[in-house]
């Protein structure tokens, strides 16, 4: 099963007041393990950077100018997604972005099945903070790096705590090697070995007829003709 952990960074909360994406990272997970492939692109958003977005992830207009716009990206970040599911933290967020970009580009929405992170986590967790930051503290994942939010660097964190909030990485492995080893077990041939002998020796027997001898009545003859 493929799954793609997704993140965004732009230069403003609402696309619909002219915000813009200016970064994609994408990490690729196979059976909830991460495979080492990654999507990463910086997007220039042909406008400036207000101060806000900046202090959050530390992209400037400058540094963004360079970059390829939306458009020219647009297909290499589809064909890395595919179909796979996105998981998200906080969907409701960067998929209507994306889905603006692609539609400004006559590109189709994305239809891709989308994990919330952040749903399942307040529901696992109620009342408690469930932003990446908390999320890292709660399952011990090193964020240490992460001084400014960061698209990739981001999926990466959240590819660590996805695994937690499902319950560990390969969910059942344990159970799963458990009954294959019991499998395997009854499915080998059984060894046939010779019966060891247990023969007494003289000197047992001779023990054991004086010790029959000092029981009077012993009670496995008790009715018969000897007994009498």
């Amino acid at each position: 099963m493929r799954e793609i952990v997704l993140d965004t960074e732009t230069t403003g909360f609402e696309y619909k007041q002219g915000h813009r994406l200016v970064e994609i990272g994408c990490v690729e997970l196979y059976n909830h393990m991460p495979t080492g492939k990654t999507y990463h692109q910086y997007i220039n958003p042909e406008r400036d950077m207000p101060e806000g977005a900046f202090r959050v992830h530390g992209l400037s207009e400058e540094f963004l100018r360079d970059f390829p716009l939306f458009k020219e990206v647009a297909q290499e970040f589809l064909d890395f997604i595919g179909d796979s599911t996105l998981i998200i933290h906080n969907a409701g967020f960067d998929v209507p972005f994306l889905n603006w970009e692609l539609v400004q580009h006559k590109l189709p929405e994305l239809t891709n099945n989308v994990v919330d992170t952040l749903i399942i986590a307040r529901k696992k967790f109620p009342g408690s903070p469930a932003n990446l930051d908390a999320l890292c503290r709660r399952f011990s994942v090193d964020n240490s790096n992460r001084e400014k939010h960061g698209a990739l660097l981001d999926s990466e964190l959240l590819a660590e705590v996805y695994l937690e909030l499902i319950g560990g990485r390969q969910p059942g492995l344990e159970l799963a090697k458990e009954v294959a080893g019991a499998d395997e077990i009854s499915n080998k041939e059984r060894i046939f070995r010779e019966p060891r002998p247990h023969a007494p020796t003289e000197e047992e027997l001779a023990a054991h007829a004086a010790f029959l001898e000092k029981i009077k009545e012993p009670l496995w003859l008790a009715g018969s003709e000897e007994s009498k």
